[in-house]
């Protein structure tokens, strides 16, 4: 006998209510990381210039995107109407990095 598809354990992983809703997700997933993807060369070449140090722009770079991407994801979660599923997406991962777990 077959087990629950990968949908289905996403679903219940999230608290989704449909399959539907479990794509709109990940397709908000797919956008912000091609966003990003598509932003760092502007990026780098401004924080870096034309004859920049390659270096220390990839640190700067790599200190800034963690911000910018929950905000590309949050406001692709809000045109995909999944913004209250995001925001708390990203209440939780926050409260992991910064340790204020409820125990």
């Amino acid at each position: 006998m077959k087990g629950p598809s990968w949908i289905e354990k996403l679903k219940q992983r999230w608290k989704l209510g449909s399959a539907f809703q479990v794509v709109v997700v990940l397709l908000v997933f797919a956008c912000t990381g091609f966003t990003v993807l598509y932003i760092k060369k502007p990026v780098l070449h401004f924080l870096a210039g034309a004859q920049g140090d390659g270096l220390l722009a990839s640190f700067l770079y790599y200190l800034l995107i963690l911000p910018l991407y929950n905000v590309i994801l949050l406001a692709y979660g809000f045109l995909f109407g999944q913004f209250n599923f995001f925001w708390e997406f990203e209440k939780r991962f926050f409260n992991r990095i910064f340790g204020k777990n409820k125990k």
